[in-house]
């Protein structure tokens, strides 16, 4: 087991190296200036020069990579010129509303796979389970912006159920004592109970937005897993046995069914943290995605740098924690790891 998390530990370094090296080389071939885009269009060619001085890009392609290496293995991300801040201080400070809404997206979309393919396999009425198909396969075509735009149409302008794309809070309520960084939990522990409702209402409808891919996928995984599991010969056995069905459903078959959910609802967790960049933007919403839609804008190369690299860590640390998580608990993989 040791060697396979080892080897677990170098696929991720190779991972995060490649995506640094990739992302760094490509954002130099694309097109237009940083340092006029910052300088204005009435800046002359000195002050542009300077600029780019400042910025090091009057530096060769391999002293900018190395500078960057250098500078991220001292925890160091650089510095954001259009935001006028170390790019390390922005993670810190849109880093917590994206995990809030990541998180949040992923416990919905559980929840709602979950609970819908268990009461379709359960019921066994071919109703319930065309009904989950066709949902999972609507919402698996459904791009998320695109229902984002919808959702507020519909659900904020029109019928007023859910606020607009105002970000985290009411402009008129301030933000709690920071602790996490995840409203809800910092408004809770400081018994501010006015906050938490009006961060979790905001929280609902972006939250189910980005929920709406991962439910398609978790729902059709665990229907198919539910519905192998009762095949095996444990339920028989537990049926024989004078077990009623909802009990063994419940007691049995469930449980043997969520191991599947445990690598790819980790997996599904690291692609929320790291890829609701449009959900982000269209709720405005303060997070690292709305962060580097506006960076590739203005062509912040360091930002946009920093996030790939911190993106590519999350997923990797993520991954590897799910693998990790799924040696333990099952012992067939344990056994063939040994």
């Amino acid at each position: 087991m040791l060697n396979v998390i080892a080897k677990r530990f170098g696929v991720a370094a190779a991972t995060v190296l490649g995506s640094s090296v990739f992302s760094f080389f490509l954002l130099r071939k694309l097109p237009g200036d940083p340092a006029r885009l910052i300088g204005g269009e009435l800046a002359d060619a000195a002050t542009i020069d300077k600029l780019r001085a400042s910025m090091g890009l009057n530096q060769s392609l391999p002293a900018q990579f190395w500078h960057y290496i250098a500078g991220f293995a001292q925890g160091h991300l650089g510095f954001s010129y259009s935001n006028g801040q170390p790019v390390t201080e922005l993670v810190r400070t849109r880093l917590p509303a994206t995990m809030e809404l990541g998180i949040a997206g992923v416990v919905s979309a559980v929840l709602l796979a979950t609970v819908s393919a268990a009461v379709a396999v359960y019921s066994r009425k071919r109703g319930a389970d065309i009904a989950l198909r066709s949902a999972s396969s609507t919402a698996m075509g459904s791009p998320p912006f695109w229902l984002a735009l919808v959702a507020i149409l519909l659900l904020s302008v029109k019928f007023g159920v859910f606020p607009g794309p105002e970000g985290r809070l009411s402009p008129e309520i301030p933000p709690p004592p920071g602790v996490t960084g995840l409203y809800t939990v910092d408004a809770l522990m400081a018994g501010q109970f006015g906050t938490f409702l009006d961060a979790a209402w905001h929280l609902v409808l972006p939250a189910l937005i980005i929920a709406v891919g991962p439910f398609a996928f978790l729902s059709r995984l665990f229907r198919s897993q539910l519905r192998n599991t009762l095949r095996e010969p444990f339920i028989t056995v537990a049926r024989s046995r004078g077990i009623t069905r909802g009990s063994f459903f419940l007691r049995h078959a469930v449980p043997n069914s969520m191991l599947s959910l445990v690598a790819a609802t980790s997996m599904l967790l690291a692609e929320l943290l790291t890829g609701s960049v449009l959900v982000e933007k269209v709720f405005g919403w303060p997070g690292i995605g709305s962060l580097t839609v506006d960076s590739i804008l203005q062509k912040d190369f360091s930002v946009v740098q920093g996030v790939i690299l911190l993106s590519a860590v999350l997923y990797v640390c993520v991954s590897l924690l799910a693998d990790i998580v799924y040696m333990a608990v099952d012992p067939r993989i344990r056994a063939g790891v040994k």
